[in-house]
Protein backbone atom coordinates (compact mmCIF):
# COMPACT_ATOMS: atom_id res chain seq x y z
CA UNK A 1 0.00 0.00 0.00
CA UNK A 2 1.10 3.62 -0.99
CA UNK A 3 0.86 5.62 2.83
CA UNK A 4 0.96 9.23 2.88
CA UNK A 5 2.89 10.57 6.14
CA UNK A 6 2.67 13.97 7.45
CA UNK A 7 4.56 15.03 10.54
CA UNK A 8 7.65 12.85 9.06
CA UNK A 9 10.10 14.33 11.22
CA UNK A 10 8.19 14.59 13.97
CA UNK A 11 8.31 12.34 17.29
CA UNK A 12 6.01 10.23 16.62
CA UNK A 13 6.57 10.06 12.54
CA UNK A 14 10.28 9.11 12.88
CA UNK A 15 8.98 6.09 15.09
CA UNK A 16 6.02 5.30 12.64
CA UNK A 17 8.32 5.68 10.00
CA UNK A 18 10.48 2.52 9.95
CA UNK A 19 7.58 0.43 11.06
CA UNK A 20 5.72 1.15 7.71
CA UNK A 21 8.76 0.09 5.91
CA UNK A 22 8.74 -3.33 7.67
CA UNK A 23 5.23 -4.17 7.05
CA UNK A 24 6.17 -3.87 3.31
CA UNK A 25 4.64 -0.60 2.52
CA UNK A 26 5.19 2.27 0.38
CA UNK A 27 5.69 5.38 2.46
CA UNK A 28 5.34 9.13 0.73
CA UNK A 29 6.77 11.55 3.60
CA UNK A 30 5.37 15.15 4.06
CA UNK A 31 8.39 17.70 4.50
CA UNK A 32 8.06 21.42 5.23
CA UNK A 33 11.30 21.33 4.21
CA UNK A 34 13.55 18.43 2.10
CA UNK A 35 16.82 20.03 4.03
CA UNK A 36 15.81 18.36 7.06
CA UNK A 37 14.86 15.14 6.05
CA UNK A 38 17.57 12.42 7.07
CA UNK A 39 19.29 10.87 4.32
CA UNK A 40 20.82 7.81 6.15
CA UNK A 41 19.74 4.38 6.91
CA UNK A 42 15.80 4.00 6.69
CA UNK A 43 15.19 7.34 5.01
CA UNK A 44 17.15 6.06 2.24
CA UNK A 45 15.31 2.91 1.38
CA UNK A 46 14.10 2.67 -2.15
CA UNK A 47 9.85 2.89 -0.35
CA UNK A 48 10.52 6.26 1.02
CA UNK A 49 9.57 9.32 -1.31
CA UNK A 50 9.39 12.83 -0.27
CA UNK A 51 6.65 15.48 -0.65
CA UNK A 52 7.75 18.80 0.51
CA UNK A 53 4.48 20.83 1.41
CA UNK A 54 3.61 23.40 3.66
CA UNK A 55 0.32 22.56 5.27
CA UNK A 56 -0.10 26.44 6.60
CA UNK A 57 -0.47 27.26 3.04
CA UNK A 58 -2.32 26.52 -0.22
CA UNK A 59 -1.32 22.97 -1.88
CA UNK A 60 -0.84 21.59 -5.28
CA UNK A 61 -1.36 18.44 -5.80
CA UNK A 62 0.90 16.13 -7.52
CA UNK A 63 0.78 12.71 -9.42
CA UNK A 64 2.86 11.01 -6.71
CA UNK A 65 0.21 12.08 -4.00
CA UNK A 66 -2.88 11.37 -6.00
CA UNK A 67 -2.83 6.99 -5.93
CA UNK A 68 -2.40 6.87 -1.93
CA UNK A 69 -4.41 4.29 0.08
CA UNK A 70 -4.13 6.13 3.25
CA UNK A 71 -2.73 8.78 4.96
CA UNK A 72 -1.71 9.68 8.65
CA UNK A 73 -2.63 13.23 9.98
CA UNK A 74 0.16 13.68 12.48
CA UNK A 75 0.51 17.59 12.33
CA UNK A 76 0.82 19.25 16.11
CA UNK A 77 1.15 22.86 16.19
CA UNK A 78 0.70 23.00 20.49
CA UNK A 79 3.81 24.94 21.39
CA UNK A 80 4.35 26.72 18.11
CA UNK A 81 2.89 29.90 19.73
CA UNK A 82 1.08 30.11 23.49
CA UNK A 83 -1.96 32.01 22.12
CA UNK A 84 -2.87 30.95 18.30
CA UNK A 85 -1.39 27.21 17.64
CA UNK A 86 -5.37 26.77 17.67
CA UNK A 87 -5.82 28.59 14.59
CA UNK A 88 -2.63 27.15 12.61
CA UNK A 89 -4.09 23.67 13.61
CA UNK A 90 -7.27 24.72 11.91
CA UNK A 91 -5.54 25.80 9.09
CA UNK A 92 -3.15 22.97 8.84
CA UNK A 93 -6.21 20.41 9.18
CA UNK A 94 -8.40 21.75 6.21
CA UNK A 95 -5.16 22.52 4.34
CA UNK A 96 -4.50 18.78 4.54
CA UNK A 97 -8.36 17.65 3.66
CA UNK A 98 -8.29 20.08 0.29
CA UNK A 99 -5.32 17.70 -0.58
CA UNK A 100 -6.41 14.68 -0.24
CA UNK A 101 -10.07 14.94 -1.55
CA UNK A 102 -8.25 15.08 -5.10
CA UNK A 103 -6.30 11.89 -4.21
CA UNK A 104 -7.42 7.88 -4.14
CA UNK A 105 -7.38 7.60 -0.11
CA UNK A 106 -9.63 5.23 1.57
CA UNK A 107 -8.98 6.10 4.97
CA UNK A 108 -7.38 8.87 7.22
CA UNK A 109 -5.79 7.73 10.85
CA UNK A 110 -5.71 11.02 13.28
CA UNK A 111 -3.34 10.83 16.25
CA UNK A 112 -5.33 13.13 18.96
CA UNK A 113 -5.40 13.82 22.53
CA UNK A 114 -8.47 12.15 25.32
CA UNK A 115 -10.87 14.74 25.31
CA UNK A 116 -13.75 13.97 27.99
CA UNK A 117 -14.12 16.54 29.92
CA UNK A 118 -16.59 19.44 29.17
CA UNK A 119 -14.21 22.14 30.22
CA UNK A 120 -10.61 21.41 27.98
CA UNK A 121 -7.79 23.23 27.90
CA UNK A 122 -6.89 25.34 24.53
CA UNK A 123 -4.78 22.29 23.74
CA UNK A 124 -7.17 19.63 23.91
CA UNK A 125 -9.70 21.64 22.39
CA UNK A 126 -7.70 22.59 19.58
CA UNK A 127 -7.08 18.82 19.51
CA UNK A 128 -10.89 18.11 19.59
CA UNK A 129 -11.43 20.68 16.88
CA UNK A 130 -8.84 18.84 14.67
CA UNK A 131 -10.55 15.60 14.70
CA UNK A 132 -13.96 17.19 13.75
CA UNK A 133 -12.37 19.25 10.73
CA UNK A 134 -11.35 15.82 9.59
CA UNK A 135 -14.74 13.94 10.59
CA UNK A 136 -16.66 16.35 8.25
CA UNK A 137 -14.32 15.70 5.28
CA UNK A 138 -16.40 12.70 3.98
CA UNK A 139 -13.05 10.24 3.97
CA UNK A 140 -13.58 7.61 6.31
CA UNK A 141 -11.33 8.64 9.44
CA UNK A 142 -10.28 6.34 12.44
CA UNK A 143 -8.97 8.73 15.47
CA UNK A 144 -6.70 7.42 17.70
CA UNK A 145 -6.52 9.98 21.55
CA UNK A 146 -3.68 8.93 23.82
CA UNK A 147 -2.92 10.90 26.68
CA UNK A 148 0.86 10.80 28.18
CA UNK A 149 3.03 9.04 25.62
CA UNK A 150 5.63 7.30 27.34
CA UNK A 151 9.14 6.66 25.46
CA UNK A 152 12.51 8.13 25.15
CA UNK A 153 12.18 11.39 23.68
CA UNK A 154 8.35 12.14 23.95
CA UNK A 155 8.37 16.00 25.14
CA UNK A 156 6.11 14.26 28.55
CA UNK A 157 8.58 11.42 29.37
CA UNK A 158 11.85 13.69 29.21
CA UNK A 159 10.18 16.64 31.09
CA UNK A 160 8.95 14.04 33.95
CA UNK A 161 12.40 12.89 33.95
CA UNK A 162 14.47 16.02 34.60
CA UNK A 163 12.43 16.78 37.45
CA UNK A 164 13.28 13.46 39.11
CA UNK A 165 16.48 13.12 38.03
CA UNK A 166 17.64 16.68 39.29
CA UNK A 167 15.47 17.04 42.44
CA UNK A 168 15.00 14.86 45.49
CA UNK A 169 12.40 17.02 46.76
CA UNK A 170 9.43 18.92 44.75
CA UNK A 171 7.49 21.64 46.17
CA UNK A 172 4.67 20.91 43.32
CA UNK A 173 1.41 22.74 42.25
CA UNK A 174 -1.94 21.14 43.35
CA UNK A 175 -2.26 19.35 39.48
CA UNK A 176 0.03 16.91 40.25
CA UNK A 177 -2.68 15.18 41.96
CA UNK A 178 -4.98 14.95 38.42
CA UNK A 179 -5.54 11.81 37.07
CA UNK A 180 -3.92 10.48 34.00
CA UNK A 181 -3.36 7.15 31.92
CA UNK A 182 0.05 7.03 30.10
CA UNK A 183 0.41 4.77 27.10
CA UNK A 184 3.70 3.27 25.90
CA UNK A 185 5.29 4.43 22.49
CA UNK A 186 5.07 1.38 21.49
CA UNK A 187 1.58 0.62 22.43
CA UNK A 188 0.62 3.87 19.85
CA UNK A 189 2.68 2.41 17.08
CA UNK A 190 0.71 -0.76 17.53
CA UNK A 191 -2.68 0.37 17.49
CA UNK A 192 -1.73 3.15 14.50
CA UNK A 193 -0.41 -0.06 12.48
CA UNK A 194 -3.20 -1.70 13.51
CA UNK A 195 -5.83 0.71 12.10
CA UNK A 196 -4.48 0.80 8.84
CA UNK A 197 -6.63 0.20 6.13
CA UNK A 198 -9.24 -2.10 8.43
CA UNK A 199 -12.96 -0.97 7.97
CA UNK A 200 -14.22 -1.96 11.53
CA UNK A 201 -12.40 0.78 12.53
CA UNK A 202 -13.35 2.95 10.02
CA UNK A 203 -15.29 6.32 11.41
CA UNK A 204 -14.52 5.62 14.71
CA UNK A 205 -13.08 7.37 17.49
CA UNK A 206 -11.18 5.13 20.27
CA UNK A 207 -9.09 6.28 23.29
CA UNK A 208 -6.22 4.28 23.90
CA UNK A 209 -4.22 3.96 27.32
CA UNK A 210 -2.19 1.90 29.58
CA UNK A 211 -3.28 -0.53 32.11
CA UNK A 212 -2.15 1.99 34.78
CA UNK A 213 -4.59 4.70 36.21
CA UNK A 214 -2.14 7.45 37.94
CA UNK A 215 -1.70 11.46 39.37
CA UNK A 216 0.90 12.82 38.12
CA UNK A 217 2.82 12.71 41.61
CA UNK A 218 2.22 8.80 41.23
CA UNK A 219 4.03 9.11 37.68
CA UNK A 220 7.10 11.36 39.01
CA UNK A 221 7.43 8.41 41.74
CA UNK A 222 7.11 5.40 40.35
CA UNK A 223 9.66 6.54 37.36
CA UNK A 224 12.08 7.48 40.50
CA UNK A 225 11.37 3.85 41.71
CA UNK A 226 12.41 2.64 38.53
CA UNK A 227 15.68 4.52 38.64
CA UNK A 228 16.32 3.47 42.23
CA UNK A 229 15.92 7.33 43.41
CA UNK A 230 14.23 8.50 46.62
CA UNK A 231 12.65 11.25 45.89
CA UNK A 232 9.93 13.78 47.82
CA UNK A 233 6.84 15.21 46.65
CA UNK A 234 5.20 17.91 48.50
CA UNK A 235 1.79 19.90 46.89
CA UNK A 236 0.97 23.53 47.69
CA UNK A 237 -2.50 25.17 46.72
CA UNK A 238 -0.70 28.47 46.05
CA UNK A 239 1.06 27.73 42.64
CA UNK A 240 -0.61 29.39 39.77
CA UNK A 241 -0.30 28.34 36.27
CA UNK A 242 1.96 31.51 35.30
CA UNK A 243 4.02 30.31 38.15
CA UNK A 244 3.95 26.02 37.44
CA UNK A 245 4.95 27.38 34.26
CA UNK A 246 8.09 28.75 35.26
CA UNK A 247 8.76 26.22 37.21
CA UNK A 248 8.88 23.37 34.51
CA UNK A 249 10.93 25.84 32.05
CA UNK A 250 13.23 26.72 34.83
CA UNK A 251 14.00 22.75 35.92
CA UNK A 252 13.77 21.40 32.51
CA UNK A 253 14.51 21.02 29.03
CA UNK A 254 10.89 22.52 28.06
CA UNK A 255 10.11 25.76 26.73
CA UNK A 256 8.29 28.16 28.38
CA UNK A 257 5.55 28.63 25.54
CA UNK A 258 5.25 24.85 25.96
CA UNK A 259 4.92 24.82 29.46
CA UNK A 260 2.41 26.91 29.28
CA UNK A 261 0.39 24.68 27.33
CA UNK A 262 1.45 21.43 29.12
CA UNK A 263 0.24 23.66 32.56
CA UNK A 264 -2.94 23.89 30.98
CA UNK A 265 -3.44 20.02 29.45
CA UNK A 266 -2.40 18.90 32.84
CA UNK A 267 -5.11 20.12 35.42
CA UNK A 268 -7.41 18.26 33.16
CA UNK A 269 -8.11 14.45 34.08
CA UNK A 270 -7.25 12.30 31.13
CA UNK A 271 -8.49 8.76 31.03
CA UNK A 272 -9.59 7.33 28.04
CA UNK A 273 -13.19 5.87 27.57
CA UNK A 274 -13.19 1.79 27.43
CA UNK A 275 -14.05 0.42 23.80
CA UNK A 276 -13.03 -3.01 22.54
CA UNK A 277 -9.91 -1.91 19.96
CA UNK A 278 -7.05 -3.69 22.08
CA UNK A 279 -9.08 -6.67 22.08
CA UNK A 280 -9.77 -6.58 18.07
CA UNK A 281 -5.90 -5.67 17.18
CA UNK A 282 -4.90 -8.08 19.90
CA UNK A 283 -2.52 -5.76 21.64
CA UNK A 284 -1.24 -6.28 24.95
CA UNK A 285 -1.00 -3.22 26.72
CA UNK A 286 2.51 -2.12 28.74
CA UNK A 287 2.66 -1.16 32.51
CA UNK A 288 4.20 2.50 33.14
CA UNK A 289 7.04 1.13 35.54
CA UNK A 290 7.49 -1.20 32.03
CA UNK A 291 7.43 1.13 29.28
CA UNK A 292 9.46 3.58 31.99
CA UNK A 293 12.57 0.42 31.89
CA UNK A 294 12.13 0.47 27.80
CA UNK A 295 12.47 3.98 27.50
CA UNK A 296 15.67 4.07 29.44
CA UNK A 297 17.22 0.99 27.96
CA UNK A 298 17.01 3.02 24.48
CA UNK A 299 18.73 5.54 26.15
CA UNK A 300 21.29 3.75 27.77
CA UNK A 301 21.85 1.53 24.28
CA UNK A 302 22.29 5.17 22.41
CA UNK A 303 18.60 4.08 20.30
CA UNK A 304 16.52 7.49 20.70
CA UNK A 305 14.97 7.44 17.36
CA UNK A 306 13.49 10.48 17.69
CA UNK A 307 12.76 13.07 20.23
CA UNK A 308 10.35 16.48 20.68
CA UNK A 309 14.12 18.83 21.29
CA UNK A 310 14.85 18.52 17.64
CA UNK A 311 11.08 19.49 16.62
CA UNK A 312 11.31 22.91 15.21
CA UNK A 313 8.69 23.92 17.98
CA UNK A 314 11.25 23.77 20.74
CA UNK A 315 13.06 26.92 19.25
CA UNK A 316 12.52 30.12 20.32
CA UNK A 317 12.50 31.51 16.64
CA UNK A 318 9.67 32.25 14.99
CA UNK A 319 10.70 31.43 11.06
CA UNK A 320 12.38 28.57 9.54
CA UNK A 321 15.56 28.21 10.34
CA UNK A 322 16.81 26.24 7.31
CA UNK A 323 16.11 30.21 5.81
CA UNK A 324 19.68 30.76 7.41
CA UNK A 325 21.39 28.03 5.44
CA UNK A 326 23.57 30.29 3.32
CA UNK A 327 26.15 32.11 5.90
CA UNK A 328 25.87 35.49 5.27
CA UNK A 329 29.05 37.46 4.89
CA UNK A 330 27.77 41.69 4.60
CA UNK A 331 28.15 43.59 8.03
CA UNK A 332 28.93 40.53 10.02
CA UNK A 333 31.95 39.27 12.50
CA UNK A 334 33.64 36.31 12.34
CA UNK A 335 36.00 34.26 14.16
CA UNK A 336 37.90 31.68 11.51
CA UNK A 337 40.49 28.97 12.71
CA UNK A 338 42.30 26.66 10.25
CA UNK A 339 44.56 24.12 11.53
CA UNK A 340 46.16 21.21 9.97
CA UNK A 341 45.35 17.91 10.92
CA UNK A 342 48.40 15.91 11.29
CA UNK A 343 46.65 12.71 12.53
CA UNK A 344 43.68 10.71 11.10
CA UNK A 345 41.09 12.87 9.33
CA UNK A 346 38.32 10.37 9.95
CA UNK A 347 38.49 10.45 13.93
CA UNK A 348 38.38 14.60 13.07
CA UNK A 349 34.99 13.70 11.38
CA UNK A 350 33.86 11.90 14.27
CA UNK A 351 34.86 14.50 16.92
CA UNK A 352 33.20 17.09 14.73
CA UNK A 353 30.01 14.64 14.67
CA UNK A 354 30.44 14.29 18.78
CA UNK A 355 30.30 17.62 19.54
CA UNK A 356 27.75 18.99 21.97
CA UNK A 357 25.50 17.18 24.84
CA UNK A 358 27.06 14.75 26.74
CA UNK A 359 30.85 15.27 24.85
CA UNK A 360 30.52 19.09 25.43
CA UNK A 361 32.62 21.62 23.22
CA UNK A 362 35.99 20.16 23.84
CA UNK A 363 37.59 23.51 25.69
CA UNK A 364 36.41 25.28 28.38
CA UNK A 365 32.51 23.84 28.98
CA UNK A 366 32.20 25.55 32.03
CA UNK A 367 32.04 28.62 30.15
CA UNK A 368 29.48 26.99 27.76
CA UNK A 369 27.55 25.90 30.63
CA UNK A 370 27.45 29.74 32.35
CA UNK A 371 26.28 31.24 28.61
CA UNK A 372 23.46 28.31 28.68
CA UNK A 373 22.65 29.14 32.25
CA UNK A 374 21.85 32.81 31.41
CA UNK A 375 20.79 31.87 28.29
CA UNK A 376 18.25 30.27 30.01
CA UNK A 377 17.91 33.28 32.56
CA UNK A 378 16.59 35.82 30.23
CA UNK A 379 14.11 33.50 28.57
CA UNK A 380 16.24 31.16 25.67
CA UNK A 381 16.51 27.41 25.32
CA UNK A 382 19.65 27.13 27.33
CA UNK A 383 21.89 24.34 27.11
CA UNK A 384 19.39 21.68 28.59
CA UNK A 385 18.32 20.12 25.07
CA UNK A 386 21.74 18.06 24.67
CA UNK A 387 21.18 16.24 21.59
CA UNK A 388 19.32 12.75 20.52
CA UNK A 389 22.29 10.53 19.81
CA UNK A 390 26.10 10.37 20.71
CA UNK A 391 27.23 9.94 17.61
CA UNK A 392 25.28 10.81 14.77
CA UNK A 393 23.40 14.25 13.71
CA UNK A 394 20.76 14.81 11.36
CA UNK A 395 19.73 18.60 10.00
CA UNK A 396 17.03 19.48 11.62
CA UNK A 397 18.47 18.50 15.09
CA UNK A 398 19.05 20.69 18.19
CA UNK A 399 22.50 20.74 19.55
CA UNK A 400 22.53 22.32 23.06
CA UNK A 401 21.90 25.78 21.97
CA UNK A 402 22.27 25.26 18.16
CA UNK A 403 20.02 24.06 15.37
CA UNK A 404 21.74 21.84 12.88
CA UNK A 405 21.21 23.12 9.21
CA UNK A 406 23.66 21.34 7.55
CA UNK A 407 25.34 17.42 8.93
CA UNK A 408 26.93 16.44 5.21
CA UNK A 409 29.45 13.83 6.16
CA UNK A 410 30.35 12.90 2.63
CA UNK A 411 31.90 17.06 2.32
CA UNK A 412 32.90 16.81 5.83
CA UNK A 413 30.91 19.78 6.98
CA UNK A 414 28.42 20.70 9.86
CA UNK A 415 26.85 23.88 10.18
CA UNK A 416 25.20 25.44 13.08
CA UNK A 417 22.41 28.09 13.66
CA UNK A 418 22.13 29.44 16.91
CA UNK A 419 18.41 29.50 18.84
CA UNK A 420 20.23 31.08 21.74
CA UNK A 421 18.65 34.85 23.07
CA UNK A 422 20.99 37.55 21.23
CA UNK A 423 21.20 40.54 20.06
CA UNK A 424 21.84 39.13 16.36
CA UNK A 425 22.09 36.00 14.45
CA UNK A 426 25.12 33.36 14.63
CA UNK A 427 26.32 30.59 12.59
CA UNK A 428 29.02 28.00 13.82
CA UNK A 429 30.62 25.95 11.07
CA UNK A 430 32.99 23.43 10.65
CA UNK A 431 34.40 22.37 7.20
CA UNK A 432 37.76 20.18 6.30
CA UNK A 433 39.36 21.11 3.69
CA UNK A 434 42.60 20.20 1.67
CA UNK A 435 45.04 22.28 0.53
CA UNK A 436 48.61 21.57 -0.64
CA UNK A 437 48.06 18.09 -0.49
CA UNK A 438 47.58 18.27 2.99
CA UNK A 439 44.00 18.46 4.88
CA UNK A 440 43.19 21.30 7.51
CA UNK A 441 40.24 21.64 9.66
CA UNK A 442 38.21 24.60 8.94
CA UNK A 443 36.48 26.27 11.60
CA UNK A 444 34.06 29.60 11.41
CA UNK A 445 32.37 31.45 14.19
CA UNK A 446 29.82 33.86 12.29
CA UNK A 447 27.81 36.73 13.81
CA UNK A 448 25.38 39.62 12.33
CA UNK A 449 24.70 42.22 14.84
CA UNK A 450 21.69 43.55 14.82
CA UNK A 451 22.07 47.66 15.65
CA UNK A 452 24.27 48.69 18.63
CA UNK A 453 23.36 46.16 21.03
CA UNK A 454 24.81 43.61 18.73
CA UNK A 455 27.97 44.79 18.36
CA UNK A 456 28.12 45.70 22.00
CA UNK A 457 27.73 41.88 22.68
CA UNK A 458 30.33 40.90 19.76
CA UNK A 459 33.20 42.89 21.70
CA UNK A 460 32.30 41.88 24.98
CA UNK A 461 32.61 38.51 24.56
CA UNK A 462 35.55 39.00 22.18
CA UNK A 463 38.05 38.01 24.64
CA UNK A 464 36.48 34.53 25.36
CA UNK A 465 36.16 33.82 21.91
CA UNK A 466 40.05 33.98 21.45
CA UNK A 467 40.41 31.40 24.10
CA UNK A 468 37.23 29.30 23.90
CA UNK A 469 37.03 29.05 19.22
CA UNK A 470 41.15 28.73 19.65
CA UNK A 471 41.19 25.77 22.51
CA UNK A 472 38.01 24.11 20.53
CA UNK A 473 39.74 23.86 17.25
CA UNK A 474 42.70 22.79 19.14
CA UNK A 475 41.16 19.70 20.48
CA UNK A 476 39.02 18.42 17.96
CA UNK A 477 42.22 17.73 16.23
CA UNK A 478 43.84 16.27 19.03
CA UNK A 479 40.97 14.69 21.22
CA UNK A 480 41.08 10.53 20.58
CA UNK A 481 38.13 8.27 21.78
Amino acid sequence: MKILLTGATGYIGKRLLPVLIEHGHEVLCCVRDKNRFPTEGIYKHPNVSLFEVDFLKEISVTDSVKDIDAAYYLIHSMSSNVKDFGTLEETSANNFIRLVKQTSVKQIIYLGGITNENKLSKHLASRKRVEEILTVSGIPLTSIKAGIIVGSGSASFEIIRDLVEKLPVMITPKWLNTKHQPIAIRNILDYLIGVLLKPETFNNSFDVGGPDILSYKQILLQLAEVRKLKRFIFTVPVMTPRLSSYWLYFVTATSYKLAVNLVDSMKIEIIGKPNDLEKMLNIKPISYKEAVSLAFTRIEQNEVISSWKDSLVSSLKNDDPFVHMNVPTYGCFTDKREREITTNVEQVIKNIWSIGGERGWYYADWLWHIRGFFDKLVGGVGLRRGRTNKQKIYSGDTLDFWRVLVADKSNKRLLLYAEMKLPGEAWLEFKIISKAGKNFLQQTATFRPKGLLGRIYWYSVLPFHFFVFDGMARNIIKFKN
